[in-house]
């Protein structure tokens, strides 16, 4: 590589062409020559083009030595190289508060007004650089002296719970979230079908946190929301953006249309319960565990993290849960279940054709959502105390995060 380029795209399919398929090629090794080409020159983008993630996930990547690479792959910076990349990294955009307001009054002078994508498109932040240390678009606007909509008594703590839907990326939900919040009205929490009221609450109870009691019924703490206009108004922007940058295909689930879920997107637990008609009211129980019965749906709903490495897993919840293939996984049980006891007996149970099982995965555990996987079926189990079953999925992963899954476990 002897062509520098600022370009994710462009480096991409430079890339590409030594990674054509060939009879007999085996391997492309890439040397890439291109140094500091100018000191604005950024390297975050095309390490995002190649591994994905935030920039604080990218600094990770290269710090450790790209620890997280599909199977097969390698990538080395000598000292020198890796030590310019992440200057380059932490550098490349303001990164301090004090610096994004700044940059945000230059931007707005002479009165323009600046939308959030506009802002991260001048500045080259992201997303996730704008919602750090429990910030948010509102609260840069308020900083930077600029005009917003009315506020509300739960201001602070809506305006915190905005960045817990960065994860969001399927555009049903995106759109539909989008319906909600398009007019400024409260919705009526009972109109329309079974499917749209569970919508309605996944948005409300990911954003309503203790704003309001939890014996509040879904009408009341709709209410609460869309009372603080400033909120609606920066969950519309939010949106728009984040169906902008939508990069995973998912796959609708057909078996179970009272589910407002498709399988390889991303849901939190507060998402997949209330996606579930867990609780009766606007927040969803507490759940801590790696499997909660559905009792609604009749279904076991099993969430768990394959890069167990961080020290927050104690020995006795390190399970060894893994992708074998892109249509098996492996999954082992909490340490006390017994293949004889109820619960093991109801594993057993779910053959071809059952819906009793869905399954959710995560590749760390600072990642606040979880993939569906899909409906899945029992194949076969080894031991017990605890059951390490293997389960079929219906719908297999894609390749890339069949590729991510086998990283995260290597």
């Amino acid at each position: 590589m002897l062509r520098p380029t600022d370009s994710p795209i462009l480096f991409l399919q430079q890339l590409g062409r030594g990674l054509r398929r060939n009879p007999g090629k085996r391997a492309c090794t890439v040397i890439d020559l291109v140094g500091l080409h100018r000191n604005e020159f950024r390297f975050d983008p095309r390490f995002a083009a190649l591994l994905g993630g935030t920039r604080k996930d990218i600094e990770r990547q290269v710090a450790e030595g790209f620890p997280f690479l599909p199977a097969g792959c390698h990538m080395e910076l000598d000292r020198v190289a890796s030590e310019r990349v992440l200057r380059s990294i932490r550098n490349a955009v303001p990164d301090r508060w004090t610096a994004k307001v700044e940059e945000l009054r230059r931007l707005a002078a002479g009165g323009k007004q600046i939308k959030l994508d506009v802002y991260l498109e001048q500045t080259g932040l992201a997303l996730e650089d704008i919602y750090s240390s429990g910030r948010s678009w509102s609260d840069l606007l308020s900083a930077a002296g600029l005009p917003v909509l009315g506020t509300g008594p739960a201001e602070e703590e809506l305006r915190k719970a905005v960045g817990r839907l960065l994860h969001v990326d399927d555009a049903r939900r995106i759109e539909t979230y989008a319906q909600f919040l398009s007019d400024g009205i409260e919705p009526d929490a009972e109109a329309g079908t079974i499917l749209r009221q569970r919508y309605l609450r996944m948005l409300v109870a990911s954003v309503i946190g203790n704003a309001c009691p939890l014996s509040a019924s879904l009408q009341d703490a709709c209410k609460i929301v869309w009372g603080h206009p400033q909120v609606i108004s920066e969950l519309r922007e939010l949106m728009d953006i984040l169906l902008r940058r939508i990069q995973h295909a998912e796959l609708p689930l057909t078996e179970r249309p009272t589910l407002p879920l498709s399988v390889h997107a991303r849901y939190t637990r507060i998402e997949i319960q209330a996606a579930f008609g867990d609780g009766a009211n606007a927040r969803v129980p507490v759940w801590r565990e790696g499997v909660r019965w559905m009792k609604g749906e009749q279904c076991d709903v099993f969430v768990f993290t394959l890069d167990k490495t961080s020290g927050r897993f104690s020995p006795t919840t390190r399970y060894r849960d893994y992708a074998i293939s892109r249509e098996l996984v492996h999954w082992e049980s909490q340490s006390m279940i017994r293949e004889s006891s109820p619960t093991g007996l109801r594993y057993q149970s779910y053959g071809p054709g059952g819906l009793g099982v869905m399954l959710f995965g995560r590749l760390r555990d600072d990642d606040r959502a979880f993939y569906l996987l899909g409906p899945a079926e029992y194949v076969s189990h080894e031991s017990e105390s605890p059951m390490a079953i293997t389960w079929r999925l219906r719908y297999p992963l894609s390749g890339d995060l069949f590729q991510s899954f086998a990283a995260a476990v290597a």
